[in-house]
């Protein structure tokens, strides 16, 4: 339910008010005993924020080699580490880190977040490169080299100066992000050299699944071999290339789109709905803020072009500072008191709801910080409210089946809501799967009006360290053990989604059933694993499409949109549609496709439209400009 009216909107607060100060009164001492240390209120000796120790602020003063040296252990342990539970999260404070003849040279691996303590990207330098290479799957050596599973990483508020002396020709030639999903590169100024967003100096197919950019400023961006790509809100001098579906939503310096398929580049001028993700920073006193964008509609750019991003600051004293190990009571008894969240990087085991009620709180997590589920819980459960924000949390499925792993608003009730003041999700991922055996009816169900979706991995686990065999055998254990019926479902009208990318669920993998929806990149990969045609079946429909409307909905708007098969298990199987969409004016798909990566067949792109993506056309996208048909 949106708001409707101003009396409303005092009604509500009124009582959110009474009761908020009732439950001050009950927890108040209780709180500020549990809150005092837990916050972080007192620095360490350092003077520095205590953020946990797998949390490390650089300064400018700190030499460039035992800042080298700290970086590089870390990419030592985690260049492999795809399914271990380390976290880390790497900050610098203002200033300018390395120089033209030493400069800081480093890569980024897995649950590694590397991000400035600037107020804007241009308070922290760094003299060199912050890069992403393929990772070599075949016992070390070069072989089988690509960037397909280089997942959960984030870099984030500073400016690049690339600068690759000491490295060879090739590797000199630019800065390398060679990455797939669950990575995102925001608030970012790249000069002085070329970004390129695939590793053509490793040896191997250097293939890549990615990706987002947002409010960056880069010059010349070499996409190559990415398949595909959303960059919104942000400043390009050229971009290269593009496999599949390469979207750009508000960037100036944008591709012309009028050639499509070829290129196959979707522009859109002016992003409808955006909101950029909440950032650390460190204010002229020495004091931690948390800068918390505001909404905009119809933009365009940077939104750090002519200043401080517009929004609000929180002190981070505001927040409980939760680390591994803290009562889910304790997190719980903060919000109800009104605090927002800091999640500091770790794994978080969640046997009950870390709920979320009031209004405008935050919820941030740093270094890919992980809410796992025990005994069915929902990891995540927000109130219908207005405002409020989740952002850089990764929550995971447990061994027992959840309904649900994050909800926002009520299933069946009453829901407030603003049109100028969304709930958004920055950087939220999901899996069912991979690290452990994970079991869930939906990873994201969406109930509230007025939300956005800014940059989500919703995953059922095609590979991990689940425990199964392997081969066929292995795959048919994983198709009853770990399971994910539904992905993405979104019941409330006038949500939004910018980066929606959606994999491997058992039934429907986004279902769509409110009004007014727009999602622009969307990028699905139908199961691997069904054992046999039997057991991937809506009805009488063989299969289900990757991205459902329902039959009800008479506005929606879809940009920039692709479903890939890879029956691996049984190459055999069909599904019959890519898409599946009310054919009626006021419900748009531009720019969507199928594709077969080598087993299976998509027999329609959408509602029987569109030819086969059968194996006699493997890695050759089949595309629709439009549906229907202006």
């Amino acid at each position: 339910m949106t708001i409707q009216s101003e009396h409303s909107v005092r009604r509500w607060y009124s009582r959110r008010n009474a009761g908020r100060a009732f439950v001050l009164g009950l927890v108040a001492t209780t709180a500020t005993a549990t809150m005092g240390t837990a916050a972080g209120a007192t620095p360490s000796h350092g003077g520095s924020q205590d953020l946990g120790p797998n949390v490390t602020v650089f300064d400018p003063s700190t030499p460039v080699s035992e800042i080298q040296a700290k970086l590089d252990a870390t990419y030592a342990k985690q260049v492999d580490n795809e399914m271990g539970t380390a976290r880390y999260a790497y900050y610098f404070k203002p200033g300018t880190y390395g120089t033209a003849d030493q400069p800081l040279q480093f890569k980024v691996g897995y649950y590694t977040e590397i991000a400035g303590l600037g107020a804007n990207p241009g308070d922290v330098v760094i003299n060199g490169k912050v890069e992403v290479y393929n990772r070599c799957l075949e016992n070390g050596g070069t072989s089988n080299c690509l960037a397909l599973v280089n997942f959960w990483r984030t870099l984030s508020n500073l400016s690049i100066n690339v600068n690759g002396k000491g490295q060879d020709g090739c590797r000199g030639s630019a800065n390398f992000w060679a990455v797939s999903q669950a990575v995102s590169l925001r608030r970012l100024n790249v000069t002085g050299g070329n970004l390129s967003l695939m590793d053509y100096c490793t040896a191997g197919p250097q293939y890549a699944s990615g990706g987002f950019i947002a409010d960056s400023k880069a010059g010349t961006i070499v996409n190559g071999s990415q398949q595909q790509w959303l960059t919104r809100n942000s400043e390009v001098g050229s971009w290269s290339n593009g496999v599949w579906n390469q979207v750009f939503s508000g960037v100036v310096g944008a591709p012309d789109d009028s050639a499509f398929p070829n290129p196959p580049y979707t522009t859109i001028a002016q992003t409808p709905v955006s909101r950029e993700k909440p950032y650390l920073f460190v204010d002229a006193k020495g004091k931690y803020q948390v800068r918390v964008p505001s909404a905009q509609k119809n933009t365009s750019g940077v939104s750090w072009a002519n200043g401080e991003t517009a929004g609000r600051t929180i002190p981070l004293s505001d927040f409980y500072v939760a680390k591994p190990g803290d009562s889910i009571a304790k997190i719980n008894l903060a919000l109800l008191a009104g605090k927002h969240l800091l999640l500091t990087p770790g794994v978080y085991d969640v046997a009950r709801s870390i709920e979320v009620r009031w209004p405008n709180q935050v919820v941030l997590g740093i270094g890919h910080a992980t809410l796992t589920a025990v005994n069915g819980a929902t990891p995540l459960d927000v109130a219908g409210v207005p405002g409020v924000i989740v952002a850089g949390v990764t929550i995971d499925a447990g061994l027992k089946e959840s309904k649900v792993l994050l909800r926002v608003g009520k299933e069946h009730g009453w829901n407030l809501s603003d049109p100028k003041n969304p709930t958004t999700l920055s950087d939220v991922y999901f899996r069912v799967g991979g690290p452990h055996i994970g079991k869930t009816d939906t990873a994201l169900e969406v109930n509230s009006d007025n939300v956005l979706i800014d940059h989500t991995w919703v995953w059922r686990g095609d590979h991990g360290v689940e425990g199964f065999t392997g081969g066929v055998n292995g795959d048919n254990q994983r198709w009853v053990t770990n399971t994910g019926r539904y992905g993405a479902v979104i019941n409330g009208d006038n949500v939004t989604a910018t980066g929606l990318f959606v994999e491997h669920f058992q039934k429907y993998n986004t279902v769509w059933n409110g009004e007014r929806g727009t999602t622009i990149l969307y990028q699905n990969e139908l199961p691997y694993d069904p054992p046999t045609q039997a057991d991937w079946m809506n009805g009488t429909v063989e299969g289900y499409a990757g991205y459902k409307i329902n039959n009800k909905v008479k506005t929606h708007n879809l940009y920039g949109a692709g479903v890939y098969v890879f029956n691996q298990n049984n190459p055999t199987i069909h599904t019959e549609n890519g898409f599946e969409a009310p054919n009626t004016p006021g419900v748009k798909l531009h720019h969507i496709m199928t594709v077969n990566l080598s087993a299976g067949v998509i027999d329609h792109v959408v509602n029987g439209v569109g030819n086969a993506a059968d194996t006699s056309m493997i890695g050759v996208p089949i595309y629709l400009a439009d549906y229907p048909t202006p």
